[in-house]
């Protein structure tokens, strides 16, 4: 039924969030996420929203994740917030069944970066990824809706967008910047990779995308 469909949930939660992080190795014992923002919303509705900086006591940001990110040794400091009180904020959403979690690459990055941050805290934590059933990457439906993909009834929705996230094509062009540019959503390319401004503005691209694709 078309009811069904997201762009027709006028009350669904969703939970738009984002990593940063020291580099983009997601296996490096010295890698650790920095920034962690995430806004909680119903419709147009922002219901809350965070901007935290992680404090670690041995963080080293390489050079090339600094300047791309924005990162101030100054500002973090200044900044710096204890990083299991900001865990656990986070979590009274992402482990809610009401909210859908959005992002971008969610599943090629950020969702080992949320697993870190857990481990950094708690060495003998578990690993939880039972969120995964109720999230959409928007990178793997950009993916989709240039390369006339569709969801099929029955498709396993995460398995479908796993295949997708894997799909490397030489031209095919799905960053968050261009999914700004052919959705028409105003962006400051300057402040593109500040957690925060990226959760705001992918959110503006997945309200526009759901038109594209049967979701």
């Amino acid at each position: 039924m078309k009811e069904e469909l997201l762009r027709f949930r006028k009350k669904q939660k969703y939970l738009v969030f984002d990593y940063e992080t020291c580099n983009l190795n997601l296996i490096a014992g010295g890698n650790k996420p920095w920034q962690l923002a995430f806004m909680a919303v119903e419709g147009d509705k922002v219901i809350d929203q965070k901007d935290y900086w992680l404090k670690w006591d041995d963080l080293n940001v390489s050079p090339e994740a600094a300047k791309i990110t924005g990162f101030s040794k100054s500002k973090y400091i200044q900044k710096a917030t204890d990083p299991k009180k900001a865990l656990e904020h986070f979590e009274e959403y992402l482990y809610d069944d009401n909210f859908i979690k959005i992002g971008h690459n969610l599943l090629g990055f950020d969702v080992y970066m949320h697993n870190l941050h857990r481990k950094l805290i708690d060495k003998t934590s578990r690993t939880d990824h039972s969120y995964l059933f109720k999230l959409v990457d928007t990178l793997c439906l950009a993916k989709a809706v240039k390369k006339q993909i569709k969801v099929n009834k029955g498709d396993n929705f995460l398995a479908w967008q796993y295949r997708l996230s894997n799909l490397i094509e030489r031209g095919l062009r799905c960053s968050l910047t261009q999914c700004c540019k052919d959705y028409d959503v105003p962006f400051d390319s300057s402040k593109l990779h500040d957690a925060l401004y990226d959760v705001s503005v992918n959110y503006e691209v997945f309200k526009k995308m759901i038109w594209d694709i049967e979701i």
